[in-house]
């Protein structure tokens, strides 16, 4: 089964200047190796802003294109408006593209990998799943 993989994630592998040498960098290793792993635009967006240093700026976006993006359609975003709108009525507040992360996952039913607590906060009100490492 192929896994939306966040932002955080990636970013503890590509983005610090020495790679997090834990759990999750391990587990996007294996799921890389076994071409699990999927990506979507507004991920790569997120792992590219901010990087001030045109070489480096390069030099991640040319290793994030071995990763293509997962296709994305009008019900996803409408989807993501949707899960926004029920999380926010129920007081659990979160970005865009967090939503919309959950919003693909929710339905082409696939596991999302992250290390950010508010995807737990999400798997309360939306009917997502979230990866968990094997080590």
């Amino acid at each position: 089964m192929k896994v939306l993989v966040d932002t955080s994630v990636w970013s503890l592998a590509l983005r610090r200047n020495q790679p997090a040498d834990g759990p999750e960098v391990s587990e996007l290793i294996e799921l890389i190796r076994e071409a699990r792993v999927l990506m979507i635009g507004p991920v790569r967006q997120e792992l590219l802003s901010g990087i001030k240093d045109h070489a480096q700026f390069r030099k991640l976006r040319n290793h994030l294109r071995s990763f293509p993006d997962f296709e994305l359609t009008i019900r996803d975003y409408e989807y993501a408006a949707e899960f926004f709108n029920l999380c926010r009525g129920k007081g659990v507040q979160g970005s865009n593209t967090d939503f919309l992360i959950c919003a693909v996952a929710a339905d082409h039913k696939l596991p999302i990998f992250t290390t950010d607590g508010d995807f737990t906060q999400f798997q309360t009100y939306l009917p997502i799943t979230l990866h968990r490492t094997r080590y």
